[in-house]
C-alpha cells in the first residue's frame, strides 16, 4: 500500500511539473510561483524589434526566430519565457515603413522597469537573449550600467545566433555556411532567410529577394578607423544584406536546431550558477565603503 502511494505521489509531482507551461502569459497565478521554483528562479527575456527586413521577410523577423528558439530550448531545459519584446535599438531604420523606433531614454527604462517587475515576481537571474543585432552595445551598457546601484537580481546577456552546445553542431552550420553563395549572409539575408522559411514559410517572399539590393555601399570607406552612427545607413541603406534568395530547409533546420541546443546548455549553466549574485552582493557591499577595500 505504502508503494501504491508513493508512485501516485511521485507521478501526481511529474504531472504537475509537465503540465507546467513555460510561457509566462500562459501561466494562471496559482501555478507561478511553481513555475518560480521549478526554473530556478530564472527568466529568460528575447528581444527582438520590428523593423524592416528587406523585401522578402517579415518587419518582426528578429522576434520570431528568437523567441522560436527559446521557446523551444526552455522545453529542454524548464525556465519560464517572458512575452515578446520589441523595445529596443533600432533609430538606423526610421527611415523604412513599419519601424517602431521608440526614443532611447524610453527603452532603457522599458528595459529596466521590466527586469524590476520581474525581480519583484520571484525571479533572481534575468536572461537577455538578444535577437537583433542593433542591440548588442546597448545591452552591454545596460549590463554594466546595473552596477550603479544594488540590485537583488543579475541579469545575463546573449546573442541569440552564434550559440552552439558543441563544436560539432558549430561546425555543421558553418559547413552549410561555406556552400552559400558569396555575399549571401547578412541582416534579412541567407541565414535569417532560412530560419523564416522554417518558423513561418507563408511569410518568406523569395521572389521579391533580388528587387532590391543587399549590397554594401561602403560610401564611408574613407574613414578608416573611426565609426559614426550613420554607418550602417551608408553601406545597406535598403536595410538588407546579403541575398535571401540563397536560403535552403536545410540550413534553417540547422540553425534553429543548433541554437536551440546552445540556448538549453546556457540555460542549465545560468540555473545553477551561485558565482554571479555572490560576486555582485560582494561587490556592491565594497563599492558602498571604497576607501576600505582591500589595495
Amino acid at each position: 500500500m505504502k508503494t501504491i502511494f508513493l508512485l501516485f505521489f511521485i507521478l501526481s509531482v511529474f504531472i504537475c511539473h509537465a503540465q507546467l507551461t513555460v510561457k509566462w502569459e500562459d501561466l494562471s497565478a496559482p501555478d507561478f510561483p511553481k513555475a518560480v521554483e521549478n526554473s530556478g528562479k530564472l527568466c529568460v527575456v528575447p528581444l527582438g524589434i520590428i523593423e524592416k527586413h528587406g523585401p522578402c521577410l517579415p518587419l518582426g523577423t528578429d522576434l520570431m526566430i528568437v523567441r522560436d528558439v527559446v521557446l523551444k530550448a526552455a522545453q529542454k531545459e524548464y525556465v519560464v519565457v517572458f512575452p515578446e519584446f520589441i523595445a529596443g535599438q533600432i533609430n538606423e531604420a526610421r527611415h523604412q515603413p513599419g519601424t517602431i523606433a521608440y526614443s532611447p531614454d524610453l527603452v532603457w527604462r522599458i528595459l529596466e522597469e521590466t527586469c524590476n517587475e520581474i525581480a519583484r515576481n520571484g525571479f533572481e537571474k534575468i536572461i537577455l537573449v538578444n535577437g537583433h543585432g542593433g542591440n548588442n552595445a546597448m545591452l552591454s551598457y545596460f549590463a554594466m550600467a546595473l552596477l550603479s546601484r544594488k540590485h537583488n537580481y543579475a541579469v545575463y546577456v546573449a546573442n541569440g545566433w552564434d550559440i552552439y552546445a558543441d563544436e560539432a553542431q558549430k561546425r555543421a552550420v558553418e559547413g552549410l555556411f561555406a556552400k552559400l553563395p558569396e555575399n549571401s549572409l547578412g541582416h534579412a539575408g541567407a541565414d535569417e532567410a532560412a530560419e523564416i522559411k522554417i518558423i513561418r514559410p507563408e511569410l518568406f517572399k523569395p521572389e521579391k529577394a533580388k528587387t532590391q539590393s543587399g549590397e554594401n555601399l561602403a560610401r564611408l570607406k574613407h574613414l578608416t578607423n573611426v565609426s559614426t552612427g550613420i554607418d550602417w545607413y551608408a553601406c545597406f541603406p535598403n536595410h538588407y544584406a546579403g541575398n535571401a534568395a540563397a536560403a535552403t530547409d536545410e540550413l534553417g533546420k540547422a540553425m534553429l536546431n543548433a541554437t536551440t541546443n546552445g540556448l538549453a546548455k546556457l540555460f542549465g549553466e545560468v540555473k545553477t550558477d551561485t558565482e554571479v549574485l555572490k560576486l555582485q552582493n560582494q561587490f556592491f557591499d565594497q563599492a558602498e565603503k571604497p576607501l576600505k577595500t582591500d589595495q
